[in-house]
C-alpha cells in the first residue's frame, strides 16, 4: 500500500509497470476508486509507468470535511505528481478526474504532456442539480440514491449481469462527506474558457449509454481543444472502463502510439 502524505491530506496511490517507463495516471471519477481501472491497467503495453490514486475523500484516501473546491483536488494531484517526480505523463481522468486532467493541464504543462478526458466535460451539470443532490444525500445518505446513480453509470445489459452488486457497494462505502466535497467541487466548476486555451494533445472518450455525461456533452468539450479526438465506445455507458475494457485499451493505447508515449 503506497500512501502520500501532505500537510492537510493524505492520498492512496499505486504505481505499476516499467518504474523507468513513459508515465501515465489515471483519476477516478465521483464515488469510485482506483480499482476502477484495474482492467485497463491490465491491457496496456509494455513500457509505461502507472500511477493512480484515490482522490480525497474516496477510496484509501484521507477524507475531510465538505465542501471542497475544484482547485483543492486539481493542487492534491499536482503535489502526488511532484512527490513521485513525474513530468510528461499522459493524464488520464474520468468525469471529475477529467475535470482535474483540463485543471492541471492550465497549471501544470510541465507535469502532462497529453490528455485523455474520459466522460467528462468543461461544466457538468448545474450548481442548482448539485445543491439538490447534496441535500438529498445528507438526508438520506447514499443508500437512497444508489439505484439511481446506477443507472446514470451503466448500461441496461451490464444492471442486469452479476457485477452490478459490486460496484453499488464500492459507490455506498465510499464516505458521503467525500462525495458531497467533490459534488460541491463539480458544482463551483466552468472550465469553458481555460480549456478553450489548451492545445495539447487530448483524446475524449464517451459511452452511448452514459446517463451522467452525455456523448454530446463530451464532444462539446473536446471541439474545445484544437487538434482533440473524439472516440465513442458503444453499448457503454458512464463508466466504459469497467463494462468494455478491451475497447478501451484498444482506443488508449492507438493515442499513446500516435503521441510517441508507448512504441
Amino acid at each position: 500500500m503506497q500512501f502520500a502524505q501532505f500537510d492537510d491530506i493524505g492520498l492512496h496511490y499505486r504505481v505499476e509497470g516499467d518504474p523507468d517507463g513513459a508515465p501515465i495516471v489515471f483519476a477516478n471519477s465521483l464515488g469510485t476508486d482506483l480499482r476502477i481501472w484495474d482492467r485497463v491497467v491490465e491491457r496496456l503495453p509494455a513500457g509505461l509507468r502507472i500511477i493512480r490514486y484515490d482522490k480525497r475523500g474516496h477510496g484509501l484516501s484521507t477524507c475531510v470535511p465538505a465542501p471542497y473546491k475544484m482547485g483543492q483536488l486539481i493542487t492534491d494531484a499536482e503535489r502526488l505528481l511532484d512527490r513521485l517526480d513525474v513530468r510528461d505523463a499522459v493524464f488520464v481522468g474520468l468525469s471529475i478526474g477529467g475535470m482535474i486532467a483540463q485543471g492541471l493541464a492550465v497549471k501544470r504543462l510541465d507535469q502532462i504532456r497529453a490528455m485523455v478526458l474520459s466522460n467528462t466535460a468543461a461544466k457538468m451539470g448545474t450548481a442548482e442539480m448539485w445543491e439538490d443532490r447534496i441535500a438529498a444525500i445528507r438526508a438520506g445518505g447514499l443508500e437512497a440514491m444508489a439505484d439511481g446513480i446506477m443507472e446514470r453509470w451503466f448500461s441496461k445489459s451490464f444492471r442486469a449481469g452479476p457485477e452490478l452488486g459490486l460496484w453499488r457497494n464500492m459507490l455506498v462505502r465510499q464516505p458521503v462527506e467525500g462525495y458531497l466535497g467533490c459534488c460541491a467541487a463539480i458544482a463551483g466548476t466552468d472550465f469553458y474558457t481555460p480549456t478553450s486555451g489548451l492545445t495539447l494533445p487530448t483524446l475524449a472518450i464517451a459511452g452511448s449509454e452514459d446517463g451522467s455525461s452525455p456523448p454530446d456533452l463530451v464532444r462539446e468539450t473536446a471541439e474545445l481543444i484544437r487538434g482533440s479526438r473524439f472516440e465513442l465506445i458503444r453499448g457503454a455507458g458512464h463508466l466504459p472502463c469497467i463494462e468494455a475494457p478491451d475497447r478501451y485499451a484498444e482506443v488508449l493505447t492507438t493515442f499513446l502510439t500516435e503521441i510517441g508515449h508507448v512504441k
